[in-house]
């Protein structure tokens, strides 16, 4: 082993380290790599930034504008808004949301398309009277399936289209990857829609109606002129009960008191800290005559002269609040909105809710001046979980955006023009549409997904370069000697699959899709197999809600905890493997 295949393969074990981590954020841990690599002298200087230019990351960064400019010109919505009915029973909605979810990931980014139809699942639970949990699972699997049938469906299919034209001259089209991925698809949709909704553990059904669907910790403050002043916390406990709400503690002067709290005698600017949905959270707090725990900024939204609205909105990956506290962000004083109270799979927060760092999959209860739901909701980087009552809101350009879009997609797939050129077309003619404000059309960009491509795509190039890809290639050889080229094809997918599971599955294919084409050509077989089983492993992320951002999406709003995932994603793996290992042999032959 070299110098140069040592210092890369502690880079590589470094960067998986800090993603398991999870301390920092996986475009700073990979840009770090970077860095490092360069100075250590492994990444050619010359080298250092091309992965930023790279077409995988062009293409990545377009769709998710395209994707943008769809939802914008109210096609994805009409198509939803027509075929969803809340009447339908659960096994047919899951069958219809999921169908419909994946059709759109495979033409949209996965995660946009589980952003928009998140809020239509949840709303219609709420109206049908069940948990969304019974759902959102399988939602979020259905979208990540669906990313599989196409080039633009999901980031891996992207890379390995890219690693195939620099490593063997022509990359794969548009619907190359739709024979195997399409079929995977297909019989993924089928498990979830028939069988794998009913592996969810029964706790996502505790919740009955759905307007109890999450629970809250706040803090409600006492007024200067309360009635309630002098008397003690447990004096409160029939109207508590009464509104179906939990006193869980008493903060003083900025500070949580010790012990048990229902004898202590209430003070003026005393804030309760309580457990509560948000229709009961209202109720306790007028029936009591409360104040918000910002009390002063809730003085300063009224005199605007605007009403007032609450929201439930969830801390997304790349989120403003994501590791911070809406005090740091400025969330009061930078959109005069108030966080009102924040559930956490269900468990109790204890800090104030103001200075407690968020995470992904939180759900923040959030109050505002009417009519600036979704200018905050945008600025934070979260996503609503009501329905938006949003209308088509370019009626008129609809089938505009459609056929543009589909002209681009069909001119790739013939080969008439270059993927990345034909969807920046599609982006010119969005903004000169006037579909997508020029001024968002950066924003919809998601930029640690564009700085981990451009940080590890140098890095990958580094390793196969270094010969450290063939390093590993020959060591899985060895460790599958006497099987047949088809064995070792799964172990390589199993091996693919089980790293998705808890890495960044964009890190992970460009590691495993150089190691896949070493593998190949030591067997003196086609390499296109093995690109194509890397493709669907980095994308069967279904054990963990880490492995795929759609699944850390729903994990607050579905009240899943870590370990719910791998009920239904297990049988679900297994099943993916087992239906595209012959499908690859059918339509890709070694």
């Amino acid at each position: 082993m070299t110098i140069d295949q040592i210092i890369l393969f502690t880079l590589f074990g470094a960067v998986f380290g800090m993603l398991l981590w999870g301390r920092f954020r996986y475009d700073l841990v990979a840009f770090a790599a970077l860095m490092i690599g360069v100075v250590l002298g492994v990444v050619p200087t010359k080298d250092a930034f091309s992965g930023f230019g790279h077409p995988a990351t062009l293409v990545v960064a377009l769709v998710l504008i395209v994707s943008a400019g769809l939802v914008r010109s109210g096609a994805v919505y009409l198509i939803t808004r027509t075929l969803v009915d809340t009447t339908r029973g659960l096994g047919g909605h899951i069958a219809l949301m999921g169908g419909i979810g994946g059709v759109l990931s495979a033409f949209m980014n996965n995660v946009a398309a589980l952003a928009l139809l998140m809020p239509v699942d949840i709303q219609t639970a709420r109206k049908a009277s069940r948990a969304p949990g019974l759902s959102l699972m399988p939602l979020s699997f259905a979208t990540i399936l669906g990313g599989m049938a196409t080039l633009i469906g999901t980031p891996p299919n992207i890379i390995i289209a890219t690693i195939r034209e620099e490593s063997l001259g022509e990359p794969f089209k548009m619907f190359d990857f739709a024979p195997v991925g399409g079929i995977t698809a297909i019989a993924g949709l089928a498990f979830v829609a028939l069988i794998g909704w009913r592996l969810i553990p029964s706790k996502a059904d505790s919740t009955n109606t759905a307007d109890e669907f999450a629970s809250y910790i706040a803090e409600l403050t006492v007024p200067e002129d309360s009635k309630h002043i002098g008397k003690t916390v447990a004096e409160l406990d029939e109207v508590a009960e009464k509104n179906d709400v939990a006193i869980l503690g008493l903060i003083r002067d900025g500070k949580r008191l010790r012990g048990l709290s229902k004898t202590r005698t209430l003070k003026a600017a005393d804030a309760l800290v309580i457990e509560a949905s948000p229709e009961a959270l209202d109720e306790f707090r007028a029936a009591l005559s409360l104040d918000f725990a910002d009390e002063r900024r809730e003085e300063l939204l009224r005199a605007d002269g605007a009403g007032l609205n609450v929201i439930e909105i969830v801390v997304t990956d790349g989120s403003r609040l994501n590791g911070r506290t809406a005090q740091a962000v400025g969330m009061s004083w930078r959109r005069r909105a108030i966080l009102m109270g924040i559930s956490r799979e269900g468990r109790a927060i204890k800090s104030q809710i103001r200075q407690t760092p968020l995470k992904p999959g939180d759900i923040l209860l959030v109050l505002l001046p009417d009519g600036t739901e979704a200018d905050a909701t945008d600025w934070l980087g979260c996503l609503p979980l009501a329905d938006r009552g949003l209308s088509v809101t370019q009626d008129n350009k609809v089938w505009v955006a459609i056929g543009l879009f589909a002209a681009a997609v069909i001119a790739a797939s013939l080969g008439w023009i270059y993927l990345p050129i034909a969807l920046g077309i599609v982006v010119i003619g969005f903004v000169l549409l006037k579909i997508i404000p020029i001024r968002e059309v950066y924003d919809h960009i998601e930029w640690p997904v564009v700085v981990l491509l451009g940080s590890m795509i140098p890095l990958g190039a580094a390793l196969e370069t270094s010969g450290g890809t063939e390093l590993i290639a020959d060591g899985l050889i060895d460790l599958t000697t006497g099987l047949p080229a088809w064995a070792i094809l799964t172990v390589l997918m199993i091996v693919t699959m089980t790293l998705s599971d808890v890495l960044n599955n964009t890190a992970t294919t460009i590691v495993a899709a150089p190691i896949g084409i070493q593998m190949a050509q030591s067997l003196g077989v086609n390499p296109d197999p093995f690109l194509m089983a890397v493709a669907v492993a980095a994308s069967s992320a279904f054990l963990t809600p880490i492995g795929h951002k759609n699944n850390t999406l729903i994990l607050g709003p579905g009240g899943y905890s870590f370990g719910d995932y791998w009920r239904m994603g297990l049988p679900l793996e297994i099943l993916v493997v087992g239906v595209s290992i012959p499908a690859i042999l059918v339509f890709w032959p070694l």
